[in-house]
This record gives C-alpha cells, sequence and structure tokens, in this order.
C-alpha cells in the first residue's frame, strides 16, 4: 500500500526478496499540471509494468474494499506513504496486521511530513522506522529502526530519497523478522513524541521571528513545497537556497538586505542573526543565482524583504 515516488523503493524491495505481491493498493489518479489532465500515482504506474494487480479505491472504509483485502490472504500489510487510514477490519484482515515504514525516529515527527519538519527544527540525523499500526497516529509499536545522518545543506527530495531506500531495507528485514518470529515490539515513549503536520501555504511565509538558523531549516524542508516567500517592492519573492552564517551578527531590522558579493546577499534575521540567501526566485518565474538577481534589481543592499500576503 503506498502512493509516491518515495513507495517505489519498497515496493522493489519486497519483490527483489522474493516476496508474493498478490495486490497493490495506491490512492487514485489525480489532476496535475496545467491542464489538470488525471495523473496516475507513482506506485500505479510502477505495479502495472510489472503486471501487478492494483486497485485505487477512493474510500477505505467500504465493505468492497475490505473484501478486496481479505480475498488477497495477505499475510501483511506493507504501507508506505499510502495517504490513508486503514480501519480494524482491514488491519485484521492480514496475519501480521498492517507494518507502517515511516520517515522519521519515532515518536519523533509523527504525521504527514516528517522530513520536512525534521530540516525545519534543524535537525541533524533523522532515520526511518517500521512499526505496527494501530488506531493511532504513528503510535504503534516499533518493530525496527535505522538512524540516518543528514548532510550539510541537504533538502528535502534528496533526503526523502535517500531514507526510501533505507527505509527499504528495513522493511524487508522486518517483515523476515516477523516471518520467523524473531521481532520483538517495543512500545514507544509517547511523551517524547513530537508532531510533523501536514504542511500548508502558511508554513512557507517568511517570517520576521525566525532567526537566520531558523530560515535555513525551513527552505531546505519546505523545498519545493510550499517553498518560503517572501514580499519584496510588493512582489513575492521565494527564497530557494539560504544558509545561516555561524559568527554573523547585524543589528539591522530583520529582513533587511545588508551586503552582496559573489556569493549571495546577506540578509538580518531574527536575534542579531544572518543567513546568506544564495538563490532566490521571483512568483512565475526561474530560480535565479542571488547575484543574477542583484544585477537585476530583483533584491539589493539596503532593501527590506517582508512577510507576504497569504496566497490565494
Amino acid at each position: 500500500m503506498g502512493t509516491p515516488e518515495s513507495a517505489l523503493p519498497s515496493l522493489e524491495a519486497l519483490l527483489a526478496a522474493g516476496h508474493d505481491v498478490p495486490l497493490v493498493c495506491t490512492q487514485p489518479d489525480r489532476p496535475a499540471g496545467r491542464r489538470k489532465a488525471p495523473q496516475a500515482p507513482p506506485v500505479k504506474e510502477f505495479a502495472l509494468a510489472l503486471g501487478l494487480r492494483v486497485i485505487q479505491p477512493e474510500k477505505v472504509r467500504t465493505q468492497q474494499f475490505l473484501e478486496a483485502i481479505l480475498g488477497a490472504a495477505p499475510d501483511v500489510l506493507a504501507v508506505v506513504a499510502y495517504g490513508r487510514i486503514l480501519t480494524r477490519p482491514v488491519l485484521d484482515a492480514a496475519r501480521h496486521g498492517g507494518v507502517n515504514l515511516h520517515f522519521s525516529l519515532l515518536p519523533a515527527f509523527r504525521g504527514a511530513a516528517p522530513v520536512q519538519w525534521a530540516l525545519a527544527w534543524g535537525e541533524s540525523a533523522t532515520g526511518v522506522t517500521t512499526f505496527r499500526i494501530d488506531e493511532g497516529l504513528d503510535t504503534g509499536d516499533v518493530l525496527g529502526q535505522r538512524r540516518v545522518a543528514i548532510a550539510p545543506g541537504e533538502h528535502s527530495p534528496a533526503l526523502l530519497a535517500r531514507l526510501a531506500d533505507e527505509g527499504a531495507a528495513l522493511l524487508v528485514e522486518t517483515l523476515g523478522g516477523l516471518a520467523a518470529g524473531s521481532i520483538a515490539p517495543k512500545p514507544q515513549d509517547h511523551t517524547r513524541a513530537t508532531a510533523a503536520p501536514i504542511l500548508t501555504r502558511d508554513d512557507g511565509r517568511w517570517d520576521p521571528a525566525w532567526t537566520a538558523r531558523q530560515l535555513e531549516g525551513r527552505v531546505r524542508g519546505f523545498d519545493p513545497w510550499p517553498g518560503v516567500w517572501a514580499a519584496r517592492a510588493g512582489k513575492r519573492l521565494r527564497i530557494a537556497g539560504a544558509a545561516a552564517l555561524a559568527g554573523a551578527s547585524a543589528a539591522a531590522d530583520p529582513g533587511t538586505v545588508l551586503s552582496s558579493d559573489a556569493e549571495g546577499v546577506r540578509v538580518a534575521c531574527a536575534g542579531g542573526t544572518v543567513a546568506m540567501v544564495d538563490s532566490v526566485q521571483l512568483e512565475g518565474g526561474r530560480v535565479m543565482r542571488a547575484p543574477e538577481a542583484v544585477n537585476g534589481r530583483l533584491i539589493c543592499p539596503g532593501d527590506r524583504i517582508e512577510r507576504p500576503e497569504p496566497a490565494a
């Protein structure tokens, strides 16, 4: 059970390990692109290319869906970024229930956007977790975990790709352990839980209360969506690349563009901190290096960036 590209390594790994996959469940085709043409999820395209049976239920709380699961007679439901909450009857349809691969070290970053929020909060490491699905949100007993260091300057797409590969190996390892009876599930320490809620456009609106480190984390975490957007001279400007400058300080108001050189522009942030912005994007335009933006008078020393109005 999975939908986006990050679920593909797990399906590939299960097949490569010799597991029988009698059924693939993924979300329905959704409108995409400017023409809003229906687009199949990556998992559907991959599974059909291999001749696997695919279903795309609009709702999972139906007798029809339950009967489809029962008809597959599964030993386990392997769930990777499926995007739906499964009912108890569905989970009970498999001998080993549902095993979810989550892209964090639970109980940290429970929710829909664990990779993005780990970066936004400036973590230096994260990981992957397999756990037994229960009625809560990512609250089930842990079956396996692997720690993954976050590379300096790494953005969400690159980190997610690495976690997807690491998680695929862990999922295969977990299913092998369940089959052998060698895994002892471990309850999560719910007192240490942190949240990673689904992202909204508002999360990406630049805030003068952010320090340089917080700005960097959000730029890296909210790439490609929702991005970090500021306003300059009445126009929306995306900050596409930024890094906190260790040891730098400024007495200027947050949002003040302090200086520029071949590396980028230095922007004052909260708490007297300074960020180096190396690339920007005017709404509707392309991403450009900051020096190019300076030459084009898009952003220059002495300018102020401000919190933008909510996107329509």
